[in-house]
């Protein structure tokens, strides 16, 4: 395709990414205040993601241009990306809980209420 098609195209794919993410994945402020990792916002994070890359593969082999492959998959990995960061978010302390840990209940000391 030419540069003057495959670009709009490519970005048409973007946005058909960004449609797939807003209606399978929780907003990102949800994300942020919800339990970290929540094993239903990782399904929910990996159906959109499988869903998206099909979607983009479809389109950029249907058209066989790298142009719309390109920009519908770097789409598909920062919104991924996104919502991944979004579930491993502590809402108590606002950092990323590393994976396959679970956050500790207790208030961290320099959050922690202290009487005067």
């Amino acid at each position: 395709m030419k540069p003057e098609v495959s670009i709009p195209v490519g970005l048409a794919t973007a946005v058909l990414v960004y449609s797939i993410f807003q209606q399978a994945t929780p907003s990102y402020v949800d994300l942020r205040v919800n339990e970290p990792m929540d094993p239903d916002v990782a399904k929910a994070e990996r159906v959109a993601t499988w869903t998206a890359a099909a979607a983009v593969s479809g389109i950029s082999l249907i058209a066989q241009d790298p142009v719309i492959f390109l920009i519908g998959g770097i789409a598909t990995i920062a919104l991924a990306w996104q919502a991944r960061h979004g579930n491993m978010v502590d809402p108590t302390t606002g950092l990323a809980v590393p994976r396959g840990s679970r956050p500790n209940p207790q208030m961290p000391a320099d959050l922690a209420y202290t009487p005067a």
